[in-house]
C-alpha cells in the first residue's frame, strides 16, 4: 500500500475510534434512539440528492437499513447510554468478526477455516474477560446490549456481502435514509415525546458538534475514504487497519473522558485484536490451489 493510502487508512481508523467518544458526549444531549435517528438523518440529507438512486435491489437496502441502522446502532447507543464506557464499547463491538464468521457459515454455507475458529476462541476469551471485569461494578445489561449490536453488525456484514453494491457510499447513504423513520418511531415509543422534545429544545453547540462528527466525519467521510481504499486494494490489505479502531477508541476515551485503562482491560484488548486478526487471515491461492473468495469475516461494513 502506498504511504498516502496507508495514512488514510490510519486516519479512518482514528476517526472511527474517536467517534465512540463523540457518541458518549452526544448522549449527554440526546436520548440514544433519538440521537441515532438524528445521526442518520443528517448523514442522509442532503447526500441523497448527490449519490443517485440505489445501485442494488431495494430489499438489500431495507434489510441492511433495519439490521445495521436500526438494530445495531439502537443497541449500541442504548448500551452506551446505560453505562457502557466508550473505550470498552469500541473494543467489544469488534466481536462482530465472530458473529460474521458464524452467520456466514449458517447463511452462506461458508465453512470456517481453522485460523478463523482459533481466532474466534481467542477473541471470545477476551470478551469474557471484559464481561467479568466490567460486570463487577457496572450493569451487565449495558454490556449485553453492545454485544447484541455486534451480533447485528455481523448479520449486516453477511447481507451486505450478498448485496454486492458497486458503490459503497451510495449504499450507506440509502441505508442511513431507511433507518431514520424506524428509529424516530422507536424513540417516540420507548423514550417518550416529552424527553425527545426536551432534548431538541435544549439543542446547543455541543449537540451540534457531536451530531456533525458522527454523521459527516465518521459516517460519510470515514466510509467514503474506506470505500476508496477498498477500490484501490484487496479487502485483505485494507481490513487489518480496522484493528486500530479499538486502540484509538480506548486511548481517546482515556485522554478525553478519563476512562480507566487497567492491565486487565489492555490484556483483554490484545486477545480480542489478536482473535480478530486471525479471522481475517486469508490463505494464498497458490497454497489452496484455487482462487478463494475473500472471507466475509475480513470485511468491514461500517464502524460506529
Amino acid at each position: 500500500m502506498k504511504p498516502r493510502h496507508a495514512a488514510l487508512a490510519v486516519l479512518v481508523a482514528a476517526i472511527w475510534g474517536v467517534n465512540f467518544v463523540a457518541i458518549k458526549i452526544g448522549l449527554q444531549n440526546f436520548p440514544p434512539l433519538l440521537f441515532s435517528g438524528l445521526r442518520f438523518l443528517v448523514a442522509a440529507v442532503p447526500a441523497l440528492f448527490f449519490v443517485g438512486k440505489p445501485k442494488v435491489a431495494w430489499k438489500w437496502v431495507v434489510a441492511v437499513g433495519l439490521v445495521l441502522g436500526v438494530a445495531k446502532f439502537g443497541f449500541v447507543f442504548t448500551g452506551m447510554d446505560a453505562g457502557m464506557p466508550a473505550g470498552l464499547s469500541s473494543l467489544v463491538l469488534q466481536s462482530q468478526a465472530i458473529f460474521t464468521v458464524v452467520f456466514a457459515a449458517v447463511l452462506l454455507r461458508e465453512r470456517p477455516r481453522r485460523t478463523q475458529l482459533i481466532g474466534i476462541g481467542v477473541a471470545s476469551v477476551g470478551i469474557v474477560v471484559i464481561a467479568l471485569d466490567y460486570g463487577v461494578g457496572s450493569p451487565l445489561s449495558a454490556f449485553l446490549l453492545v454485544i447484541a449490536g455486534a451480533a447485528c453488525w455481523g448479520l449486516a456484514n453477511v447481507i451486505t456481502r450478498r448485496a454486492q453494491s458497486p458503490d459503497a457510499l451510495n449504499f450507506i447513504v440509502w441505508v442511513s435514509a431507511v433507518a431514520v423513520l424506524p428509529l424516530f418511531g422507536l424513540s417516540l415509543l420507548m423514550e417518550g415525546v416529552d424527553r425527545d422534545l426536551a432534548a431538541l429544545e435544549a439543542f446547543d453547540w455541543s449537540g451540534a458538534a457531536t451530531l456533525g462528527f458522527v454523521a459527516w466525519i465518521s459516517t460519510l467521510l470515514g466510509f467514503g475514504l474506506w470505500g476508496h481504499l477498498l477500490r484501490e486494494y484487496d479487502a485483505s490489505t485494507v481490513a487489518p487497519f480496522s484493528l486500530l479502531v479499538p486502540v484509538a477508541g480506548m486511548l481517546s476515551a482515556w485522554l478525553v473522558l478519563g476512562e480507566e485503562l487497567t492491565v486487565l482491560r489492555c490484556t483483554a484488548a490484545l486477545l480480542v485484536i489478536a482473535g480478530m486478526a486471525s479471522t481475517a487471515i486469508k490463505p494464498s491461492a497458490r497454497r489452496s490451489g484455487r482462487d478463494e473468495r475473500q472471507p466475509v469475516g475480513s470485511a468491514v461494513s461500517e464502524q460506529v
